[in-house]
């Protein structure tokens, strides 16, 4: 049966940094590559987003965007309809995407020196927010077992300096594809609380999880630490619309609101208006087409570990969520050059860096697995030839 995401889209010279800057950065030529390494889908969104789209240019003004009445409602009714949780109008604040909102949220809850508590390996954007502002990088290397990632509080517990005043956590997990147990959750936020940090949970994948899994709202399980917790999430990845740089930051509490607010005003921001609108129309219509999507994206995912996780010492973690593969070349003994060379020269891919995502992910790589299942049918028979000497 053909799925809409069946089509290839050719999003070459289309300012696609994902296609236009591979060869760049990569040394993979997109005329025969396969990009997979940004977070973003070759997939068109929903066809609402682009029939709202189409009826802007036709209006013909672009000017301010003002009244988000239905902005709004559009981002309270998909989080009751999806996550079972009630969010007020007040409590949404809208950034310039979610990265600009992590820096945003560093500036109002930190000073420089401050230590900032990452789970690593995780989203390399965070640790480059971290430093830009001159804030000092606090790494707590998960541990690996049974396949899966596992935070170590007790290691961070015993690490700590005492200037640590933020925790930022990414749940559902990029790039491990973890979906966090309530238990997991429960004991961050109680860490969080015993040594006074803000918790910043950043949940830009949660609409993309599997059957099977269950993704756990932050606040909706634990209420009784809004006074501390900021909650970050965005259309951007549920429906592919990262070019519109709109993400959503949800706070509940009116003083630690005021604290960004005020970071916020100071930036002189304000909304991308095709970004409010591609959102509107997503949070309002999106709900079959993400269904199919995530549906598409799991028969993906099988795909892609089934074809790697038969060359030799190559295994692809497991994920309950996103659409990024993390895959570990450890047990292949080769060096981390030899590797690399060959899924850019041999097999023309180019995938994201492991240690990029900080500690731990020395022998990683990792791919984007939302684009055509030819793609990615093509990719894995391209490792497993480029590793054929394995076999």
């Amino acid at each position: 049966m053909t799925s809409q995401f069946d089509e290839v889209i050719d999003r070459r010279g289309t300012h696609s940094v994902k296609w236009d800057a591979c060869e760049a950065l990569y040394g993979v030529s997109p005329d025969d590559g396969i990009a997979m390494w940004v977070a973003d889908m070759d997939f068109k969104p929903p066809q609402c987003v682009n029939d709202t789209l189409a009826a802007a240019v036709a209006h013909g003004v672009h000017g301010y965007f003002g009244d988000d009445r239905a902005y709004k409602d559009a981002i309270k009714g998909w989080m009751l309809r999806r996550h079972g949780w009630q969010v007020e109008d007040d409590w949404i604040l809208t950034t310039h995407g979610l990265v600009a909102a992590v820096g945003l949220a560093l500036q109002a809850y930190s000073k420089p020196g401050d230590g900032i508590i990452l789970f690593t390996p995780v989203y390399h954007a965070f640790a480059k927010m971290i430093n830009a502002n001159d804030r000092t990088l606090v790494e707590s290397e998960m541990r690996l077992e049974g396949g899966q990632y596992h935070m170590d509080l007790g290691s961070l517990e015993a690490s700590l300096s005492g200037s640590e005043s933020m925790l930022i956590l990414c749940s559902p997990h990029n790039p491990g594809g973890r979906v966090w147990t309530e238990d997991e959750l429960r004991a961050v936020g109680d860490f969080c609380v015993k040594h006074d940090l803000i918790l910043v949970a950043d949940e830009i994948h949660h609409d993309l999880v599997f059957s099977g899994q269950k993704h756990h709202v932050f606040h909706k399980i634990m209420p009784e630490i809004a006074d501390r917790l900021v909650m970050l999430t965005a259309g951007s990845k549920t429906f592919n619309l990262a070019g519109g740089m709109t993400g959503n930051v949800i706070i509940s509490d009116p003083d630690l609101r005021a604290r960004f607010s005020k970071v916020h005003m100071a930036a002189g921001a304000s909304p991308n208006r095709f970004g409010i609108l591609m959102s509107t129309a997503a949070y309002s219509e999106g709900d079959a087409w993400l269904d199919e999507l995530v549906a598409y994206i799991d028969g993906n995912r099988k795909i892609f570990d089934e074809g790697i996780n038969t060359i030799p010492g190559v295994k692809s973690m497991e994920m309950g969520a996103t659409y990024l593969a993390w895959v570990d070349f450890a047990d292949t003994g080769m060096a981390r050059e030899e590797f690399v060379r060959r899924i850019e020269q041999d097999a023309k891919i180019a995938a994201n860096y492991g240690p990029t995502f900080g500690k731990g992910g020395d022998t990683f790589m990792r791919f984007n697995l939302a684009t055509p299942r030819a793609v990615v049918k093509e990719a894995v028979a391209r490792m497993q030839n480029a590793f054929s000497d394995l076999q």
